[in-house]
């Protein structure tokens, strides 16, 4: 059923409300969305909040890697609580409408979080560079003030970037249609709805996407490039495992999270469709961040002695 967008103009005739899409004309299937939805969405705060405070609760894992997912924690939190509470509203009920300042802010959130761990990410690799390649001068180079200020520039660039994306979107005029076909406030659907021709805008968005996510990620393969290099020239098979499976669970969230945003946001607009962009959309703001601590604990045996102990047992 299409909204009369009318209702939702002011005397300048810009959409102040828009309206998500019903996802289905059938209620059951609405509901089983939800319900799924809901089961990982709750999965994500349990685990990250856990790996968190275990985290913060342990004084043996007060170190340079566990600070920084502690913080990729956090990120995980905040990139979901800004769009799936929304979102699970929008699946059962009517009141699929948002604000256009409402929209603004979630957008912003939601880029701010994204942003900040792409940065996030690049830290934890160099991190695992520093340790495996530079072990000697590990503890000057990663100090605790080298680590907060390193997580202070991922969040730092997300503000910034997110903050000035958001306005750019929003300094544009809308003037219908009003519903968004997406799950929530994201970049291209709400572009797809403003005024005029937006070609060059739709292109310094993705200017700026394919700089946010391309460059941390080269980064990130530097850093692994360089510690290849330094396994391979171990002597001790023991030592070339155990450098390997410190790095194998950032290796497979980072898979997992620069795969989805780049085939996201960096493929071609003509191969975009509303049906794909959603499916892509709930994988990488529900089913990766539900993930991500998964990983870390089955893979780590301190984080899980330390989630063990958080949760009151002695043994693993």
């Amino acid at each position: 059923m299409s909204i009369n967008c009318s209702l939702w103009r002011d005397n300048s005739m810009s959409v102040k409300h828009f309206a998500f899409t019903k996802f289905s004309e059938l209620t059951e299937q609405c509901w089983l969305l939800f319900s799924f939805i809901l089961l990982m969405f709750l999965a994500s705060l349990t685990g990250n909040a856990l790996i968190a405070l275990a985290i913060w609760t342990n004084s043996v894992l007060h170190t340079p890697m566990y600070f920084f997912l502690a913080n990729l924690s956090l990120l995980e939190i905040g990139y979901t609580c800004s769009v799936i509470p929304k979102m699970l509203q929008s699946l059962v009920s009517e009141a699929r409408g948002i604000s256009r300042e409402g929209c603004a802010t979630q957008m912003f959130f939601f880029a701010l979080f994204g942003i900040s761990e792409c940065y996030l990410l690049a830290a934890m690799a160099f991190d695992r560079y520093t340790a495996i390649c530079s072990p000697l001068h590990y503890a000057t180079r990663m100090s605790r003030g080298v680590c907060v200020h390193l997580a202070m520039v991922s969040w730092g660039v997300g503000c910034i970037v997110s903050l000035g994306q958001t306005n750019y979107i929003f300094s544009l005029d809308f003037c219908g249609p009003c519903e968004i076909d997406h799950f929530f406030c994201d970049l291209p659907p709400i572009l797809a709805l403003a005024c005029g021709d937006t070609s060059h805008n739709e292109a310094a968005v993705f200017v700026v996407a394919t700089l946010c996510i391309s460059s941390p990620f080269l980064l990130i393969i530097a850093s692994y490039v360089r510690i290849l290099a330094a396994v391979l020239i171990m002597s001790s098979p023991e030592g070339r495992r155990k450098a390997l499976s410190t790095c194998s669970s950032h290796l497979l969230v980072v898979t997992l999270f620069y795969g989805s945003a780049s085939v996201s946001y960096l493929r071609p607009k003509s191969s975009h469709s509303p049906g794909v962009d959603k499916l892509l959309a709930l994988f990488y703001t529900v089913v990766t961040s539900m993930l991500n601590p998964i990983i870390y604990s089955l893979r780590n045996k301190e984080v899980k002695t330390a989630l063990w102990r958080t949760l009151g047992k002695k043994k693993l």
